[in-house]
């Protein structure tokens, strides 16, 4: 018998981040049709183990439709983009692409580092687009929404195969990343970049660990990634730093350091992007501040509202990446002043590489192939 005076009523569900993830919840995505909100059920423990909370990576297979990405917008510096995967394991609360797993019925939060899909026949549609006689070379950049190098290319090679393809068509490419992953390929990276083939650019956003491993938990570490720097440019390979996001009071003391660090390591160029909150990101940042932060929370977006028009984000294209008002000035100056000061060049990254260079692949995968990722290639 239900006793009808008993009040159900569910305690919040305090946030708390799990080890080795960036979002603190599994945030509803704003396609999906069933809603969720937290609430302690009373079943979890404290003294509950560790491990047997902790949530583990999926990795889905996937044929691609397509696999070359194009753009018109007058604030990025590339027209092409290719994503070997979706989602993505290093789990950067800031991460613009987040809001792309809505698309899949699935979370920004959680499963966006969690349940990952792999476009496994990446390789094969990449050389059948540059196969077609109406196909125009210009650089392709590589690994842009998410990492190319994330934890689970070291077993699929997805961007590996990829380079290859690029390599042998001498076409012109440029890779950003988080991870130390990027020297396994500087065997096919630092000869195209004698020809002008290819660049890099390494994200680092703070040189404290204690703060990376909270922001971005599964990238590699501040100090191995200016230790990838120094191995890139020491292969001849020009480097570009990107400082992003610039977070107020949690990354923005850095800034200078990082690019005298930069500097010291050999990059070649820096730029830095301000903190983007489109769609999901804003809850999920907000979340995140309140578990790590909770004593500045108020205070960072304070300030970054501040820079957005007293929103948390504002999309027009000339201010996204920079913001506006006082603090967006005061952050593009000391940027300005440090890089005058070290010596290190504005934004370049993927100016400078050569299309002319450019060669059709002798051989290309029929359709149906290319769809089953099969490894045997056909005479076109």
């Amino acid at each position: 018998m239900i006793n009808r005076d008993w009040p159900l009523v569910f305690k919040p569900f305090p946030l708390k981040a799990e080890k080795g993830r960036g979002a603190v919840s599994n945030l509803q995505g704003r396609y999906e049709v069933l809603g969720r909100e937290r609430f302690d059920d009373g079943w979890t423990h404290e003294d509950e183990e560790e491990d047997g909370r902790r949530i583990v990576t999926t990795v889905h297979h996937e044929q691609a439709k397509t696999i070359l990405s194009r753009n018109a917008s007058p604030d990025i510096p590339f027209g092409v983009s290719l994503n070997p995967y979706r989602g993505c394991e290093h789990g950067c609360i800031y991460c613009f692409a987040r809001p792309t797993h809505s698309y899949l019925g699935l979370s920004p939060g959680m499963d966006f580092e969690t349940r990952l899909f792999a476009k496994v026949n990446a390789p094969e549609l990449l050389r059948q687009e540059l196969a077609k006689p109406s196909y125009m070379p210009e650089p392709i950049a590589l690994g842009i929404n998410t990492d190319a190098y994330q934890p689970c290319e070291r077993t699929l090679g997805l961007t590996r195969r990829v380079l290859e393809v690029l390599h042998e068509c001498r076409h012109p490419v440029g890779l950003i990343s988080k991870s130390s992953l990027i020297e396994r390929d500087i065997d096919l990276l630092a000869p195209m970049a004698a020809d002008r083939l290819a660049g890099a650019a390494v994200t680092l956003t703070t040189l404290d660990p204690t703060i990376a491993r909270t922001l971005e938990p599964r990238a590699a570490a501040p100090a191995r990634r200016l230790r990838t720097i120094r191995t890139l440019a020491e292969a001849g390979i020009p480097v570009s730093v990107s400082i992003a996001p610039v977070i107020p009071f949690v990354t923005e003391p850095d800034l200078e350091h990082i690019v005298q660090a930069a500097f010291d390591a050999g990059a070649c160029s820096a730029h830095y992007i301000v903190l983007r909150l489109p769609w999901e990101v804003s809850p999920l940042f907000r979340e995140w501040l309140e578990a790590h932060f909770p004593d500045r929370a108020q205070r960072v977006m304070n300030r970054i509202q501040d820079m957005r028009g007293g929103k948390d984000y504002d999309a027009d294209f000339a201010t996204r990446m920079k913001g506006e008002g006082i603090w967006a000035d005061l952050i593009r100056q000391r940027f300005e002043k440090a890089v005058a000061r070290y010596g290190v060049q504005g934004p370049d990254r993927f100016g400078g590489l050569d299309t002319s260079q450019f060669r059709r692949p002798l051989t290309v995968p029929t359709k149906e192939k290319a769809g089953k990722h099969a490894g045997q290639l056909d005479l076109f």
